[in-house]
């Protein structure tokens, strides 16, 4: 089985579960927010959500661009999009579009004004490349966004990662053997790291934050 049918695999069977904690664990709301207030959105642009799961951006994006502005959301797994489709039929939405595709080979056809991405570069093989390709797809003048959890490098660090990394272990599509959370949480910074740091080459005006205990990392940056 194919990384890519296996991830799906694992989100779609917990699609539910998946739904409620990136929606409702506390404080994710206040992240995901702040991650959408620094695209400056304006109303009546395009935005793309990469990797939009159940749709728990939509909302913060949606409301910046307002009724004429347009929202799409994309990700690989059928059953994470039929309920981020049903919020989006629930509210009315006619200026969010749903599509099923890969995030590293987008079916967009446009240059969006902004880009934004929450918890997703650190499944991705080589996240510096596919950072890169979003930003060439990026209208002029376009801005991005990523937000990714990855271990803390506070002083307090080594207490706040042992927790984090069982999250890591029980969240990670694939096999579980011993051993094999140390090796996915270095793998997670390595390629937080790698697709952060592309940003931060690539853009202009460069916004670079930590929250939840640095645990979590948020940036902006304009084309």
């Amino acid at each position: 089985m194919s990384g890519t049918t296996a991830a799906q695999r694992f989100y779609g069977r917990w699609a539910l579960l998946y739904d409620l904690v990136a929606r409702h664990t506390p404080g994710v709301g206040g992240l995901r927010e702040r991650t959408a207030s620094l695209l400056a959105l304006e109303p009546g642009d395009t935005v793309v959500d990469f990797g939009t799961g159940t749709g728990a951006n939509l909302t913060y994006l949606r409301e910046r661009v307002g009724p004429e502005g347009t929202v799409i959301g994309v990700d690989f797994t059928r059953e994470v999009l039929d309920r981020a489709r049903e919020s989006v039929e629930r509210e009315g939405w006619e200026n969010v579009h749903l599509l099923r595709g890969d995030v590293t080979r987008p079916p967009l056809g446009i240059e969006p004004d902004a880009i934004c991405s929450s918890f997703v570069v650190g499944m991705l093989a080589e996240p510096g490349t596919e950072v890169e390709r979003w930003i060439d797809a990026l209208a002029p003048g376009g801005r991005i966004a990523l937000c990714n959890a990855a271990r803390s490098r506070r002083w307090y660090g080594p207490v706040v990662n042992a927790p984090f990394r069982g999250l890591v272990l029980v969240s990670t599509p694939g096999p579980r053997r011993r051993g094999f959370e140390r090796s996915a949480t270095e793998l997670l910074d390595e390629r937080i790291a790698e697709a952060h740091g592309t940003l931060a080459e690539r853009c202009d005006s460069v916004v670079e934050e930590d929250h939840a205990w640095g645990i979590v990392r948020i940036s902006a940056g304009t084309l």
